[in-house]
């Protein structure tokens, strides 16, 4: 079945950076494109950033745009977010997920806090 592991958060100061890294299995992950998600206590499941099969197209949010990148790793079937310049609204927990044939799956995923 389609399982994706998230790793890779944790607390850090403002204008720190994190690696989040996702592996997924259960299913061919070249074929589709992938997201980051993150949720905020009180608030909606909002988009970070998203990449195309092969990498060629990528997307993100505003709020991220400059700080945030996403890469991928097909060989290894990982899906990476490298944040830098984190600032306290960043804090959430955030979500890998796919979309397979009209069904979303997501990860467990994993906290980010940011904060001094």
């Amino acid at each position: 079945q389609v399982q994706l592991v998230e790793s890779g958060g944790g607390l850090v100061q403002p204008g720190g950076s994190l690696r989040l890294s996702c592996l997924a299995s259960g299913f061919p992950s070249s074929w589709y494109s992938m997201a980051w998600y993150r949720q905020a206590p009180g608030r909606e499941r909002e988009l970070v950033a998203s990449m195309t099969p092969t990498g060629g197209i990528t997307n993100y949010a505003g709020s991220v745009k400059g700080r945030f990148t996403i890469s991928r790793d097909n060989n290894k079937k990982t899906l990476n977010l490298q944040m830098n310049s984190l600032k306290s609204e960043d804090t959430a927990v955030y979500y890998c997920s796919v979309e397979i044939a009209g069904s979303r799956f997501w990860g467990q995923g994993t906290q980010v806090t940011v904060s001094s």
